[in-house]
């Protein structure tokens, strides 16, 4: 076994191999404190017959037995992949992905698997790191390694590998993975911070990032295999200048069509044409052909970046497209929004629910409920496909968790908009950039829905094209800029600063000044865009929609609710049936009452301020006389509360019997004269009568 360490951050990063899962192509535990990770690769030996493209599996597992739980539910075996787990997957493979060669079409699969989960909170980026080692120290060809650590800040300082404790109440959140020379990922949130304190987050995480790349090649000399030969595919220079001359007077035209169907339509007829007159019946080259006219396609699309500083839809770099919106025009629902970028369509539609509708999270963190969420939905007629509908895919999830991450800064907290608030982006349309469509989609449903958001967010996509030392960046990027491109920068924010960034680059060279610049301009354009959607909504609504439920509080004494829940319920449950209302009560005694209809709401706040209330020094009630003795008789002023009218206090003249004035089930005026320390309470009737009578 080979075992090797190093100090990262505040904590040691240990790194073990060839003791576990040994028949794998390479594997490594990695631990940091308590939190321990396996990584392992497996490529296969054979390329299947007319693959044409690198089949990468990346999936992130937790063992329940990592936290010490044993799974919930009726089989007590993990199930499909939680959210974490999946969104935890999309961040192993992105740093991973780009950096395998040209021309390696082996399926591929890594798995990295929690083993023990440690309050350092790091197991994504272990996992990062032990794929990334695992990866350099089998056979399997890999421009690595790769490093990873997490950044926070709080009140300015910033923190390498926040705990778990630690992340509560920080300005800063953020994932950043990257080789020795450049950053290639970041991803996280944070709570309207400045440009520059992201690039110095950025700077402090890349020098650790060294450090651990470092440390992989060391293990790599250590325990490392000879690397499989890897032969790029042979591309015919000769046919493709043919079909270069063929197309290119046709594609160039078509590239500067605004329209994204009309100009893929064009593409399409192209390409089939240029099948039809090049290719050989006897020896297909079909395939080829389609290859080469992509790469051609590509050129010409950058060039015309580079060079002519134009795009495929005709705008400058720097140029946002159109932007339109409009709000509250679904009458049944308590938010919505449609927000239209280009050919980018989302409409929000925001719903408010009570406690009931908490999303229950058991996580190995330990149990947890969500009172905001967004669920992001991308059917295929948006880009115009037909496939299948099935539940939510990475992507689903991953854009989804993007724009929750974006707007769940500016969410009023839940003293005092005692709500839950679900989100649901639907994508009509697509052409670049729908996760950013999403948030300023979003902000305005929330508005729309009279829910008092701290401020508007925004969001824009960013990108970049390099080509030796020319450097373009492209700000709201389309489909087309995105797939051909080489990076995909996302940022969102308020006119104050960034709530949510996320930066995927698919090629080395990204350094801080490029980056630095790609902020400067996404402030700039998210603020146009901000400015956009103060036309459409400038703030939240004053009021709530009609159809939304109005949540109503009331504090009661602590020691009081078991009698407004009563035994195994009852008494609540009667409340509710009688009203129509829904009603939760926490331990401290805040009572939430919800109802659309205001009547039924005040009527059960009725129904429970008669159960809790206390008797008042001084106050006169109307009683029941509920018990006779010879002293005097007992009389029920409040539901549960009764006191004593002794025989003296019934009348002004000296009666013989208590009966001779009260029966059981009398109605009485009574007025409190004394309440004890015991809390036991003295009435008086005669008080309350004249002295004749």
């Amino acid at each position: 076994m080979t075992r090797l360490e190093t100090e990262i951050g505040r904590g040691k990063l240990v790194i073990e191999t060839g003791e576990m899962a040994r028949q794998s192509d390479g594997a490594v535990v990695a631990r940091y404190g308590d939190t321990v990770v396996l990584a392992t690769v497996v490529a296969e030996k054979r390329v299947k017959e007319g693959l044409d493209f690198f089949p990468l599996t990346i999936d992130y597992q937790e063992k329940a037995y990592a936290a010490g739980k044993i799974p919930g539910g009726f089989f007590k075996r993990e199930g499909k992949p939680s959210e974490k787990e999946v969104l935890t997957s999309r961040l192993i493979d992105r740093p991973i992905r780009p950096l395998f060669p040209k021309g390696f079409f082996s399926e591929t699969q890594g798995i990295a698997s929690l083993l023990s989960f440690g309050e350092e909170n790091i197991s994504d980026v272990l996992g990062i790191i032990g794929m990334s080692s695992a990866l350099m120290l089998s056979d399997i060809p890999f421009n690595g390694p790769v490093g990873a650590v997490k950044i926070g800040s709080k009140e300015g300082q910033l923190i390498v590998n926040p705990t778990l404790a630690e992340a509560e109440g920080l300005d800063l959140n953020i994932t950043v993975a990257g080789t020795e020379e450049f950053i290639v990922m970041v991803e996280g949130g944070a709570n309207e911070i400045s440009e520059s304190l992201l690039l110095e987050a950025i700077d402090t995480a890349h020098a650790e990032i060294r450090k651990i790349c470092r440390f992989q090649h060391e293990l790599r000399e250590k325990a490392g295999k000879p690397k499989r030969e890897v032969v790029p595919p042979a591309k015919d220079e000769e046919f493709k200048q043919k079909i270069k001359d063929l197309v290119l007077g046709q594609m160039s035209e078509c590239l500067v069509i605004p329209d994204k169907l009309k100009r893929q339509t064009a593409l399409d007829q192209i390409r089939a044409e240029a099948i039809e007159k090049l290719n050989d019946p006897e020896n297909d080259r079909s395939r080829e052909i389609s290859d080469l006219f992509f790469d051609i396609e590509k050129e010409l699309v950058r060039a015309m970046i580079i060079n002519e500083n134009k795009r495929a839809d005709g705008r400058r770099p720097d140029e946002i497209r159109p932007i339109y919106g409009k709000a509250g025009f679904l009458p049944r629902a308590h938010g919505s929004a449609l927000f239209v970028r280009g050919e980018t369509q989302a409409l929000c539609v925001a719903t408010l629910g009570t406690s009931e509708d908490e999303q229950k999270i058991d996580a190995l963190e330990g149990e947890s409920y969500k009172t905001f969420m967004l669920h992001y939905n991308f059917p295929p007629f948006s880009v115009g496909e037909v496939k299948f509908l099935r539940g939510p895919g990475r992507r689903e999830i991953g854009h989804g968790a993007l724009a929750e991450r974006a707007i769940r800064p500016m969410i009023p907290p839940k003293e005092t908009f005692p709500y839950t608030i679900r989100i649901v982006s639907d994508i009509l349309e697509s052409n670049g950039s729908s996760s950013m469509a999403t948030v300023c989609a979003s902000t305005l449903a929330l508005m729309d829905g009279g829910i008092p958001i701290k401020a508007p967010v925004a969001g824009i996509a960013m990108g970049l094209v390099i080509e030796g030392e020319k450097i373009v960046i492209l700000t709201d990027i389309l489909g087309l800029e995105d797939h051909l491109g080489d990076m995909d920068f996302k940022v969102t924010g308020t006119d104050k600063g960034i709530t949510a960034f996320q930066m995927d680059v698919k090629k080395a060279g990204i350094n801080r000044d490029i980056m630095a610049q790609a902020l400067e301009r996404a402030r700039a354009g998210r603020l146009h865009i901000l400015g956009k959607m103060s036309e459409v909504l400038s703030a939240p609504r004053e009021n709530l929609a009609p159809h939304a439920p109005r949540i109503y509080t009331m504090q009661i004494k602590p020691d009081k609710i078991r009698e407004v829940i009563g035994t195994g319920g009852k008494v609540i449950r009667g409340i509710v049936e009688e009203t129509g209302v829904k009603i939760d009560i926490d331990d401290s005694g805040l009572v939430n009452i919800a109802s659309a209809d205001e009547a039924s709401a005040m009527k059960a706040k009725e129904i429970i301020l008669g159960i809790v209330a206390e008797a008042e020094l001084g106050k006169v009630y109307k009683g029941k006389v509920v018990r006779i003795t010879d002293f005097g008789a007992f009389v029920e002023i409040l539901p549960g509360v009764d006191g004593l009218v002794h025989i003296s206090q019934i009348a002004h003249k000296r009666i013989a019997k208590v009966t001779d004035v009260l029966q059981v089930g009398d109605e009485v005026d009574v007025k409190v004269i004394e309440i004890d320390k015991q809390g036991r309470v003295r009435l008086s009737r005669k008080e309350l009568l004249k002295q004749d009578e």
